[in-house]
Order: C-alpha cells, then sequence, then structure tokens
C-alpha cells in the first residue's frame, strides 16, 4: 500500500467548499471522480482541512492510499488534464504510510484579499475597503494571539465541542493597492477566519480598542462578533507540517 500526499490550488467560486455534499459540486468529489478516471479505482482523499463554499486554496494538501505504485509524473499529468481549469495539482509526492494530511498537521495559515480600489480583474478575490489603518488593525488583531476559545468568531450551529484554537501568528499588510491579512493557527473553526476579520473591520469602524475585541473573545457568543466578510477574498495559504 502506498501513500501519495498532493498539494492542490483551486479557485472556489463555482463549488460548494471541498467537502463532498449531496445535490452541490464540490473540490473533493471534483478531485476523487479525476482520479477514479485513471486509476479506475475510489480513493478516499483526506484533507488538511475543509474549506467553505467560495473559499479559495494557494496550497491545500491531500492524501490518499492505494494498493499499487504509481508513476507521480504521468500521474499528476494525466490528472491536472482532467481536472477542470480552476482546480491544479501543483505537487505529488509519495509519503510514508502513517501520513495523515488532517492530523499530521501543525499549522494551518489562511489569506485575505483587501482591495483599495475597484478592479475588474480582482473583484471575484477581494473584498473593496478603502483607508484602512494598518498599524491600528494590527495592534486590534494582537488580542487574539494565542491559545484561546474562540465561541465568538464560530458559526453557531458547529457541532464542535472543543473551541480553543492557537493563533500563533496574525498580521496585516499592505502592498501596493491591497491590504492582505494572514492569520496562522493550530486549527481553525466553521467561519472563524471571516469572523475575525469583519469583527476587526468593525472595531475600526467604530474607533474602538483592543478592549473591544477582548470583551468579544469573553462573551462566547457568536452574536457579540461582527459579520463574517464574503468568502470570496479568503485563500488557504499554507499548510505546515
Amino acid at each position: 500500500m502506498s501513500n501519495y500526499k498532493l498539494t492542490i490550488q483551486y479557485d472556489g467560486t463555482d463549488y460548494a467548499g471541498w467537502q463532498i455534499q449531496e445535490n452541490a459540486r464540490t473540490v473533493q468529489e471534483t478531485i476523487s471522480d479525476s482520479i477514479k478516471v485513471i486509476i479506475t479505482e475510489e480513493v478516499n482523499l483526506i484533507a488538511s482541512g475543509r474549506t467553505d463554499s467560495g473559499v479559495h486554496a494557494l496550497g491545500q494538501v491531500v492524501n490518499f492510499r492505494y494498493e499499487k505504485e504509481i508513476d507521480i509524473y504521468r500521474f499528476q499529468h494525466s490528472l491536472n488534464s482532467i481536472l477542470p481549469i480552476d482546480i491544479s495539482v501543483i505537487n505529488i509526492q509519495k509519503v510514508s504510510q502513517s501520513f495523515h494530511a488532517r492530523f499530521d498537521a501543525k499549522e494551518r495559515t489562511y489569506l485575505y484579499l483587501i482591495s483599495k480600489e475597484k478592479y475588474p480583474f480582482y473583484y471575484k478575490y477581494s473584498l473593496l475597503k478603502k483607508n484602512l489603518d494598518i498599524s491600528l488593525m494590527n495592534e486590534l488583531s494582537n488580542t487574539l494571539l494565542g491559545k484561546k476559545d474562540f465561541t465568538s468568531f464560530c458559526r453557531k450551529n458547529s457541532k464542535v465541542i472543543d473551541k480553543t484554537c492557537n493563533v500563533n501568528f496574525i498580521r496585516w499588510r499592505e502592498i501596493k493597492n491591497f491590504y492582505l491579512f494572514f492569520i496562522s493557527a493550530d486549527r481553525f473553526l466553521h467561519g472563524m477566519v471571516r469572523t475575525i476579520i469583519g469583527t476587526l473591520l468593525r472595531a475600526l469602524d467604530l474607533g474602538k480598542s483592543k478592549s473591544y475585541v477582548e470583551n468579544i473573545i469573553n462573551e462566547k457568543e457568536r452574536k457579540a462578533a461582527g459579520e463574517a466578510v464574503p468568502a470570496k477574498g479568503l485563500f488557504l495559504y499554507r499548510v505546515k507540517y
């Protein structure tokens, strides 16, 4: 039995997220079906994490096990020729039997893109927002660093019991006509990143201080946080093992 690790990029615009669902087009099902065309067998495709509907990936990591040996380079070429244009396998490698894309992941990093101006080539992948005070946004964001209960930033109907996450990096950057938001943690809850961004933007608009964000964390109530920003600007940027 061989174990293969794939690094994947995808435009999530036309997908109902990563995970297979009934009556919905998903990234997982699209890739699994394409692999089946090549090896004529179904595989269990395990991902580092589930991206929500409309969320993109620059470095999603998945793995699957297969009884036979695969010619990696030929397989990658064949798979990319079958996959739709909005999904690409950028790397494949054979890994140890024990490797698990989800459970072995040490850190996941997300990127959110905000445009300062209206751009016809970026509107599908960014939120339009002008005049962000990056220094203040970073000051507010630092409140979220560390191991905390992120119940306030998780979807209310989430079935996850333990809502503790360890955020080890969070930063806003300004590059030419864009604002970039990066956040890294050991795990993320459903809707967590987009709700954090929406809350930080609301705090800035209202002229709030760090205590405002701290109170939202302590309340452990979704209604305390801000509205989640649109999924179109969110990218799973990198997964570390």
